[in-house]
């Protein structure tokens, strides 16, 4: 066996209703802390999902802090400004209590507040210095999987993003309600979704760090993921399916965090900067078609996967033959939950595709670990496949 090592959260609590007693879990998590900073946006705000949370956290003794205006892709002056409130409140704790982007920003906030370093100087892979606030991260979204990673991204400029990766950026305590997702509408529960699908099968096939843990997370994440996305798309009030979503983003959440991600998410990344589609989304559109690029490097690794989520599949197939069906599979995933699937129904041209195929091979971190060498006109002709 390689040798390899393995990250994650060293707390996690799964629990129906932990938001409604979310106070006293953090008073016995850090005990002597009274003032929280929570990182959300305001759509959550308004909406009075997190009402029950913020109660809690007054009725046990915790002076809150609220920010709401985090936005998704948040933007370098949202990071600074909402730590500049952060910091003016003099905050103890910090809490992401939202999607993906919130808990990113989070992230940021619990490394930035101390004012050792810039975001700015912390962009990269191993560039955070020193310690952190204490970080708890609850998710509002059953995808993403910032939870339980070691990442955060940022908007720089007009288009591209930048990613901050540092082991300190793993929360202390992850805690995970599904009855905060019960409200989500069907399509972003299917975005986010198919976007967890990506983690772990991108986790499971990654040409870096791969390793038995990550793996073992990936297809246990899958098996949860691929059995109970369309019933959560279907019945959005179905708690045990709206929790076994959350558990298999988390696990694929922890996959990706130790064997990372590849060119699904670096071809999705301009379609998100540029286009401002929904990050799960852009994975989406991109992922059939990195899959069948990927093929006739990881059809091994495919057909594995395609024994654990495709139905009725004989087992004695060839490994080329399970791979086309996972892929088929898939698809027919992405149609069944009715969100878009292909390039041209979020609002690309065409003639957008060489911006795209030429900003995603800035993407260099992540190219790296995908198993088959990606070139500018094999994006492209990933992009034209997926219009």
């Amino acid at each position: 066996m390689q040798p390899f090592s393995f990250r994650t959260v060293p707390s996690i609590v799964v629990e129906s209703g932990a938001a409604r007693r979310l106070g006293a879990l953090l008073v016995e998590s850090f005990p002597g802390k009274t003032r929280i900073c929570v990182v959300t946006d305001g759509f959550l705000h308004r909406s009075g999902l997190l009402d029950p949370a913020f109660s809690s956290l007054r009725e046990h003794g915790w002076d809150l802090t609220v920010i709401d205006d985090v936005v998704a892709d948040p933007p370098e002056h949202v990071v600074q400004e909402a730590t500049a409130k952060a910091r003016d409140a003099e905050v103890e704790v910090v809490l992401g209590l939202g999607g993906g982007s919130s808990m990113d920003v989070a992230k940021l906030i619990s490394i930035l507040a101390s004012g050792a370093q810039t975001l700015q100087a912390i962009y990269g892979v191993g560039n955070v210095a020193g310690t952190r606030l204490p970080l708890v991260q609850m998710p509002t979204t059953a995808g993403t999987g910032s939870e339980v990673t070691a990442v955060s991204i940022v908007t720089t400029g007009a288009a591209s993003k930048v990613g901050v990766v540092a082991p300190q950026l793993i929360a202390d305590l992850a805690i995970l309600d599904a009855e905060l997702t019960v409200g989500l509408p069907r399509h972003v529960t299917a975005a986010t979704g198919i976007d967890a699908m990506v983690h772990a099968i991108e986790a499971f096939t990654s040409a870096r760090l791969k390793n038995p843990l990550s793996d073992l997370l990936a297809t246990q994440a899958l098996t949860l993921l691929s059995r109970h996305l369309l019933p959560a798309c279907d019945q959005g009030a179905d708690l045990s399916a709206r929790e076994a979503m959350l558990l298999g983003a988390m696990y694929a959440g922890q996959a990706f965090a130790n064997a990372p991600v590849a060119a699904v998410h670096a071809l999705a990344y301009p379609i998100g900067g540029v286009f401002h589609v929904p990050h799960g989304l852009s994975n989406s559109l991109v992922l059939p078609h990195v899959m069948r690029f990927n093929a006739p490097v990881v059809s091994h690794l495919y057909a594995q996967l395609a024994d654990i989520m495709v139905p009725d599949l004989a087992r004695h197939a060839t490994d080329d033959v399970k791979t086309q069906a996972l892929i088929a599979h898939i698809e027919h995933l992405i149609e069944a939950t009715a969100i878009p699937r292909r390039l041209r129904e979020v609002g690309i041209e065409l003639d957008d595709l060489p911006r795209l195929a030429s900003d995603a091979m800035l993407q260099t971190r992540l190219l790296a670990n995908n198993p088959k060498p990606l070139e500018e006109r094999d994006a492209l002709a990933i992009y034209r496949a997926a219009y």
